[in-house]
């Protein structure tokens, strides 16, 4: 019952009387339940036993069979240097050692100190199959805080697949999508968000983006989301001694402390939820369209952005006519880009697929670079693309500047409230390349972004750390109001228990498989 009330609702090293007290209770009302619905002693033992304890996730913990020994490709299936087969478990060892056999007969599998590695070979119905390298984890010292054996072998799918089958046979059990990092986090070897962040540094699409995942993963954000659980742990604290004991003459808290801490966490998250669009665009990019009518230069662009000859550039208007995709890193920030068809009226009916779809990517994108031709006096395509993109995030790009006869041939006003960045240069030119990776870098926010600060990874995340910045506004709302110190601290249960889920201290078991649903075998 201690344990259960200290996971429930933090106190303040001063509140352990109140916590007893509540303990005590609570141990009372189970006792007369007991009586009254003849509840057994081995239902109170198992109420007991479910409550958290250490570093650990109990509960969660009961619906994976963590006596179960698992194995698994680490490694990405098909042919390369080498694959990497993974086990863990209390088994571990056992299995290893009816699978691998080390080349010194004197050494033993069952002897093997962790962090350390023995040479051999592995087995498969007892023929001698391929060279092995066996790296040793004795628990709790190694990723998933179990027994951990990797084996390591030629890259291959024969081999991989083999070596898998063997230790199958030997024992160990299949693992399922994300179980080591699932086990690391019920062994309380990471945190629920450093689990996310796992996920993430395989799926980062550059190195600021993996960076930030990085961090995530050595606990940045969950420092971060720590310090401000902590200071708002103080406040109701102090809160709820002052309510709940007058008698002890606890002394209220100093109104403009109070108004101070709470506008202080409340900005604190803020700053977190302000930068989550950023760090989803570092980790995962950002779907762009090129967008503009013919000629005007789009496949010119996406080649140069591409660095290779990706679209077929000719001076015939109408040359593309289907979307055109590459992945590239432009400055900071990684781009998912489309070229599209010129947008005009036509008759054409494979031209005019072409600029449906073009209009259906324009309605997608994350970011629109309109292509105008700077050379050129606008069109009525031009102003109508330019009334489009108001109140998108866009780039006007007035291309062509070198072939530009005279200043202000492109009446450039009609841009003006419709997007947020306009950036004049030729396509033609590699320094156009750098000039356009400012322009986005500083429109996606990725340009002043700490990658090692710890940043919002999930939606998940970014929920908990809205509804925490809710309840403090509600309490900032309620002192405005003139309500009680007891409304005050309501707002501020609220918005702990919002970063308790956050950092998975107090999240569910659906929450838990969202996660992790994500993963792939063998991480």
């Amino acid at each position: 019952c201690l344990h259960y009330e200290k996971s429930r609702r933090p106190f303040g090293a001063n509140q352990g009387r109140r916590l007893f007290a509540c303990a005590a209770l609570r141990c009372l009302l189970f006792f007369w339940a007991a009586l009254c619905y003849n509840v057994s002693d081995f239902e109170f033992c198992d109420f007991l036993r479910r409550a958290p304890v250490g570093g650990g996730r109990m509960g969660e913990a009961a619906m994976l069979d963590l006596n179960r020994t698992i194995c698994a490709l680490a490694t990405p299936p098909g042919e390369g240097g080498i694959a990497v087969v993974r086990l863990s478990g209390p088994a571990a060892y056992p299995v290893a050692e009816r699978v691998f056999r080390p080349a010194n007969p004197a050494k033993k599998v069952a002897e093997a100190k962790g962090y350390t590695a023995l040479f051999g070979h592995y087995l498969l119905d007892g023929q001698r199959m391929d060279e092995v390298v066996a790296l040793f984890y004795r628990a709790p010292h190694s990723y998933t805080g179990e027994d951990v054996v990797e084996l390591s072998c030629h890259g291959g799918r024969a081999m991989a697949d083999g070596l898998v089958q063997a230790c199958l046979k030997a024992g160990a059990a299949p693992a399922g999508p994300g179980e080591f990092t699932r086990r690391a986090l019920e062994n309380g070897r990471m945190s629920l968000t450093q689990a996310e962040a796992v996920m993430e540094i395989i799926g980062a699409a550059g190195r600021q983006g993996a960076a930030l995942a990085a961090a995530q993963l050595g606990g940045a954000l969950a420092g971060r989301i720590g310090a401000i659980q902590a200071d708002l742990t103080e406040l109701a604290s102090h809160l709820a001694a002052w309510v709940d004991f007058p008698e002890e003459d606890v002394p209220e808290l100093e109104p403009a402390r109070l108004d101070a801490a709470l506008a202080g966490a409340e900005a604190r998250l803020q700053q977190l939820i302000d930068g989550y669009g950023a760090g989803a665009v570092l980790r995962h990019g950002v779907d762009t369209a090129i967008i503009g009518r013919p000629n005007v230069g789009k496949s010119t662009l996406l080649n140069l952005l591409a660095g290779f000859e990706r679209a077929i550039v000719t001076p015939v208007a109408g040359t593309t006519r289907d979307l055109v995709e590459q992945a590239v890193m432009l400055g900071q920030t990684p781009l998912n880009l489309w070229d599209t068809a010129g947008l005009r009226e036509t008759d054409d009916v494979v031209e005019a697929e072409g600029i449906r779809r073009s209009n259906q990517k324009f309605e997608e994108a994350g970011l629109i670079l309109a292509v105008f031709d700077g050379s050129a006096p606008a069109t009525e395509e031009d102003r109508a693309l330019a009334a489009r993109c108001k109140g998108r995030r866009a780039i006007a790009v007035l291309n062509k500047e070198d072939l530009t006869a005279a200043p202000g041939v492109f009446d450039q006003t009609l841009l003006e409230g419709c997007f947020d960045r306009v950036v004049t240069l030729s396509a033609t030119e590699p320094a156009a390349r750098d000039t356009l990776a400012q322009a986005v870098d500083s429109l996606m926010g990725t340009a002043g972004l700490d990658p090692n600060a710890g940043a919002l990874c999930s939606q998940r995340q970014l929920a908990a750390a809205v509804a925490a910045r809710d309840a403090l506004a509600g309490a900032r709302q309620a002192r405005a109001d003139g309500f009680d110190l007891d409304a005050v601290g309501v707002c501020l249960d609220d918005a702990l228990e919002a970063l308790c889920r956050l950092t998975g201290e107090d999240a569910g078991e659906a929450v838990i498989d969202q996660v992790f649903s994500r993963f792939c075998v063998g991480k």
